[in-house]
């Protein structure tokens, strides 16, 4: 019984470590806004983490345990009985760690929602972001997760696929569902002016990067709750032997690499380079339990490098992410996928499930796009019919803080950001 208790400890732990991720989205989208977008940017950091724990419970931890054949094999309905929020399982009767380990991936489900949430930052209406957040942290991720994570998943048995930071089933999806919405939210009302990128700043730049910082301590806890054990010792979530230590040294190599990665390739642009600690995580994110330190390093050095690249090409087709979201987060887990089913080739899983191969590992990061991006779209898309995505022009002009909050973050006077190009005059 002794293991139960530390198993509960242990997730107790990656639970509170991973709140500090939120912590860090609201620091990191706060200072990314401009001062008059302040506290509606704030307000909806703390929406999408109740909201999503909320939905998670209902309905979102039943997909996990109906969902992980599908659509190859039918529906576990049995199993997934202990999941409904009526169940005996899914409340204080519980005589195991099904809480604990629920808490731990509820708080993965917030994460996808606070990806896509500094994506469409000062323009969304809050309303249309909490449906979408909805959908994404307690359907569409967890879905991947039953299909990529669950020791029986399809993509597990059937392709070898290997991802056990979860650069798929979480940063993948959740950027390529903000790619679909970014498509039909449209950019900041002066973001781009006769086809050229105009740089709107981040009014507390110090502030994001703070931000970013707490990402990484939450991180930690979000790489804890990666892993799982039992007597018999420490697996990853879906099976393969592991140990923290493995963790420890990828996850560090990886946020100095990704840093310094961004450093060079941006020429210092403070954004890019802080941004870089995220990109090389996620880059290595998928072969962390295996890779040696050095190689993680050289793995996040690129990832990192890459991204400010991956930002301007997302800027041609005049698509705004805010916080590089889908470069970030989207963009590293595709390059973190395919580097891994080519370093990682013919490493055995557990059992006698396929080798880590890349088409396995290629293929799961299209299945894992795919499963983001055409709900992401297809939602927002019938939100734009109705009129509900996007707030009305005059009211982005004048700052979401006196329309969706309402309230003043500076009641003593801070000067407004200024853009390259006065918003008002574009849009006058």
């Amino acid at each position: 019984m002794h293991y139960l208790v530390i198993n509960d400890l242990f997730y107790w732990i990656s639970i509170a470590l991973m709140i500090s991720i939120h912590a860090g989205f609201l620091a990191y989208e706060v200072g990314a806004s401009r001062s008059k977008n302040v506290l509606a940017s704030a307000m909806k950091n703390l929406l999408t983490f109740s909201v999503v724990i909320a939905t998670f419970f209902f309905f979102g931890w039943w997909f996990y345990n109906a969902f992980y054949e599908f659509p190859f094999g039918g529906l576990d309905l049995e199993t997934a009985k202990a999941a409904l929020p009526w169940s005996d399982s899914m409340g204080p009767a519980n005589q195991d760690y099904t809480g604990i380990f629920w808490g731990a991936f509820a708080l993965f489900a917030a994460t996808t929602g606070s990806i896509m949430s500094g994506a469409v930052l000062e323009r969304i209406r809050t309303s249309s972001f909490l449906i979408l957040t909805a959908v994404l942290g307690s359907v569409v991720w967890i879905i991947g997760a039953a299909w990529g994570w669950h020791g029986a998943g399809w993509l597990l048995t059937e392709w070898g696929w290997h991802d056990f930071g979860a650069a798929g089933c979480v940063h993948l999806v959740a950027g390529a569902f903000t790619l679909g919405v970014l498509i039909n939210l449209g950019p900041r009302i002066g973001r781009f002016v006769n086809g050229k990128a105009v740089t709107i700043p981040p009014h507390n730049l110090p502030l994001t990067m703070l931000g970013l910082f707490l990402i990484f301590i939450g991180f930690f806890g979000f790489l804890m709750g990666c892993v799982i054990f039992d007597n018999e010792g420490m697996f990853s979530i879906f099976g393969n032997p592991t140990n923290l230590s493995a963790v420890a040294f990828s996850t560090l190599m990886g946020l100095a690499g990704g840093i310094l990665g961004a450093y060079m390739s941006s020429k210092g642009e403070p954004f890019w380079t802080i941004s870089g600690g995220l990109a090389g995580v996620i880059s290595v994110a998928p072969g962390m339990d295996l890779y040696h330190p050095a190689l993680a390093f050289i793995i996040a050095l690129v990832g990192g490098a890459l991204i400010p690249y991956m930002g301007k090409l997302i800027e041609k087709f005049e698509i705004d992410d805010v916080v590089g979201a889908v470069t970030v987060h989207g963009g590293c887990a595709v390059y973190g996928l395919v580097v891994s089913g080519f370093v990682l080739w013919g490493y055995p899983n557990v059992g006698d499930l396929p080798a880590i191969n890349p088409l396995g590992q290629i293929g799961g990061m299209l299945v894992m796009a795919a499963l983001g991006f055409i709900p992401g779209y297809l939602i927002s898309l019938l939100l734009k019919q109705f009129g509900m995505l996007r707030i009305p022009a005059e009211v982005e002009v004048a700052g979401l803080d006196l329309s969706e909050v309402p309230a003043t973050p500076y009641p003593e006077g801070i000067p407004v950001t200024v853009t390259r190009v006065t918003v008002t005059e574009e849009y006058n």
